[in-house]
């Protein structure tokens, strides 16, 4: 049946016994779809073959060969008009104009002058020169003739034959028909091959420069990446950096932008060029720019950074290798040196490296320091490698509080007078103490140096890491007085206030260490009060300018341009404690990582120095005290202990009960006991075995009091 379908509908039958055809229906049969015309199908061939990689591939390749010859034609032409005429030193003279460097331009016109003058010279020569030519083809020929039939004269007395005399004459003469028929058999391949060698020459120029457009160019010639850096390739990158006045000055100084350079010097795992920036350019307009100069130089944009040096209108640019700082540094001379120790007035700690691959050493000499950086980025490893050096100085004291307590701070235990740990209020308020401690340390040694100027201390480090868990703290004292917070009230703030504006002339130091700066935990009065200031990777500029002041920033440090996650333990130093290129205001430094282990075995060493270090975990507040035993507690194992380390443990110890404590008040505890201090080689000591004694003593008959 032409045209229709028939379907046939069966009733269902429950007993499935074959039912009756209840229904026939004749549906037309649709319309089969026209077929697709030839030309519309070779159309989509066409343009699907136009449009395949491979023909675009073929394409970018036809089109690149072919723009190396007119691009290499043009270099050439280029070089040969430089060689024979001054449009180089023109060019040179207008660069130097545009710089502003006046004596550079008038050396580039002096010089320009001088080849216009020897050129002149080459000229006037060439007119006399046929002449000169001619006359010494003549005596040339002359002479050769006439040796020529002085040697067919010599051959023909020694062979008797007089037909030996025009034999040398006809030996040339020949020589001479031979280089004839040999140039008129290669000159007719030659006419026809030397054009093909002249495209293939001028091919090879244009290849070796890349003289095509980015489009038409190979994948590996258009990324660029991991190229070395080269005058030109900086010009560039300057020219297409977005700044209009620069471009603009660029393009009048032609190839000759490279004047803007300084000398292209490798620096550590990089290279370092100073540019002078043309009239109208600021410096500020190139710092902005960062990413888009790192691209343009085919690197990241952290491994491109801009400093301003000392000279004017100058920018520092340091570019890293491709790849290089993702590369991890050596080891800290802290874990390779066990003999290693250290001076805490000269000497300096082995922090890391600066991007030069240079030795990072920072002084920590009478200066507050303060790290900080978004959370996980390396702030404890960095600030606990510098207290792992000074410990290595036994005359350096340490009161340390960990305000996250995870440990991190645990090989202290033994080295520290007082290592507080964990992030609760207790821990809080122990810590506040503890930095009051350090206040009334510094009062009472102030104090002695109004008596004695002559008086020297010994350093005493007062740490708190994770320091904005103290200033968001919302616990209050019994007076009302909120421990965390910035008011004129707040305990800790105000305690690390009063170390900040007088703690250094009696070392007395106060380290920090916070995460994620905001004027909320990380006062304004704080954060300026430190001479040592270092950050990590930060998010926001801003919070840049919080962690090392405006003036670095303005100056080049972008800590906030530091990746996070990936530049663990890279910060940005701004310091006079560390030494800073000349003209710059901060330095980046990848510190050395310490793990775990090798800061247990530095302490371990830090804790041999010493004659025994007593721990406190927690402050003492408001309890009845033990001179007698306090005395023999910080004595502990050692036979015999100076009278000044004596009170300067007890301090230590309990700040409340014992830091205002002088000589007069150890001997008045001590009279009466068999215990009083003694001389030993010219110095006032304390007996451990007469303390000993002495508590023995007491307790047996009750005799000796508790003063």
């Amino acid at each position: 049946m032409s045209g229709t379908v028939v379907h046939l509908h069966k009733e269902p039958n429950p007993e499935d016994e074959p039912g009756p055809v209840t229904e026939l229906t004749v549906v037309p049969e649709q319309p089969a779809a026209p077929p697709v015309p030839l030309w519309v199908r070779s159309g989509r061939a066409v343009r699907t073959g136009l449009t395949h990689e491979n023909t675009r591939t073929a394409a970018r390749a036809m089109a690149r060969h072919s723009l190396y010859v007119a691009g290499g034609a043009r270099i050439v032409a280029r070089r040969t008009w430089d060689g024979r005429t001054a449009a180089r030193y023109e060019r040179m003279l207008r660069a130097a104009e545009a710089a502003g460097n006046h004596e550079a331009a008038a050396e580039w016109e002096e010089r320009g002058q001088r080849y216009r003058e020897a050129r002149h010279r080459r000229r006037m020569d060439l007119l006399h020169s046929p002449l000169d030519a001619a006359k010494g083809v003549g005596i040339s020929a002359g002479m050769g003739v006439g040796g020529l039939v002085l040697l067919g004269i010599a051959m023909a007395v020694a062979t008797k034959d007089p037909t030996e005399v025009v034999t040398p004459l006809m030996a040339v003469i020949k020589f001479i028909n031979l280089m004839i028929t040999i140039v008129r058999v290669v000159w007719g391949p030659a006419i026809t091959i030397g054009p093909f060698l002249a495209l293939l020459a001028l091919w090879s120029v244009g290849a070796h420069q890349h003289a095509a457009p980015q489009w038409a160019l190979p994948p590996n010639a258009r990324s660029g990446e991991g190229e070395p850096i080269t005058p030109s390739i900086v010009v560039k990158a300057l020219r297409d950096l977005g700044v209009s006045t620069l471009r603009k000055a660029i393009t009048e100084m032609g190839d000759a932008g490279a004047s803007m350079l300084g000398p292209i010097t490798i620096a550590g795992c990089g290279v370092e060029v100073d540019v002078t920036l043309p009239s109208g350019v600021s410096t500020n307009e190139v710092q902005g720019r960062r990413r888009k100069l790192a691209e343009n130089l085919s690197r990241h944009e952290h491994e491109v950074f801009i400093t301003i040096p000392q000279a004017a209108r100058t920018v520092r640019l340091w570019i890293a290798d491709s790849g290089a700082l993702d590369e991890p540094i050596g080891p800290s001379p802290l874990t390779t040196d066990e003999t290693l120790t250290a001076n805490y007035k000269t000497g300096k700690a082995p922090w890391g490296q600066d991007l030069r691959g240079d030795a990072a050493a920072l002084s920590l000499y009478q200066r507050h320091l303060l790290v900080t950086g978004l959370s996980n980025q390396g702030k404890t490893a960095a600030l606990r490698a510098l207290a792992l050096w000074a410990a290595l100085d036994k005359t350096v004291e340490f009161r340390i509080a960990d305000l996250k307590g995870a440990g991190d701070w645990a090989m202290f235990d033994g080295l520290a007078t007082v290592l507080i740990q964990g992030p609760a209020d207790e821990q809080v308020i122990e810590a506040t103490e503890m930095v009051e401690g350090l206040v009334e340390e510094m009062n009472r040694r102030i104090e002695t140096r109004r008596t004695n100027p002559d008086a020297v201390f010994t350093p005493l480090i007062g740490l708190v890491d994770e320091a904005q868990v103290a200033f968001m703290c919302p616990a209050v004292d019994d007076d009302k007085r909120p421990y965390g917070g910035s008011k004129a009230t707040s305990r800790y703030f105000m305690a690390v206030r009063k170390v900040h504006n007088q703690g250094r002339v009696v070392d007395v130091l106060m380290w920090e260490g916070t995460q994620d700066p905001t004027d909320q935990n990380l006062p304004k009065l704080v954060r300026e009060g430190a001479h040592t200031r270092a950050a990590l990777a930060l998010g926001t500029e801003s919070q840049a300018v919080m962690a090392l002041g405006e003036k670095a920033v303005n100056g080049g440090a972008a800590p906030h341009l530091l990746r996070q996650g990936l530049d663990k333990g890279t910060l940005v130093v701004a310091s006079d404690g560390i030494e800073i290129p000349k003209g710059q205001t901060s330095i980046t430094v990848r510190t050395h990582f310490i793990n775990d282990e090798d800061a247990k075995a530095i302490t371990d060493r830090a804790k041999a120095l010493r004659d025994g270090v007593t721990t406190r975990h927690s402050i003492d507040r408001g309890e009845e005290r033990d001179p007698l035993a306090d005395i023999a507690g910080v004595v502990g194992t050692d036979a015999r202990v100076r009278t000044q380390e004596v009170i300067t443990r007890l301090a230590g110890l309990n700040p409340d009960a014992y830091g205002g404590w002088s000589f007069l008040d150890l001997k008045r505890v001590l009279d009466g006991t068999g215990a009083e201090p003694y001389k030993s080689d010219g110095v006032m000591v304390i007996s451990r075995d007469r303390l000993a004694r002495a508590l023995a003593d007491r307790d047996e008959n009750g005799s000796a009091s508790a003063a």
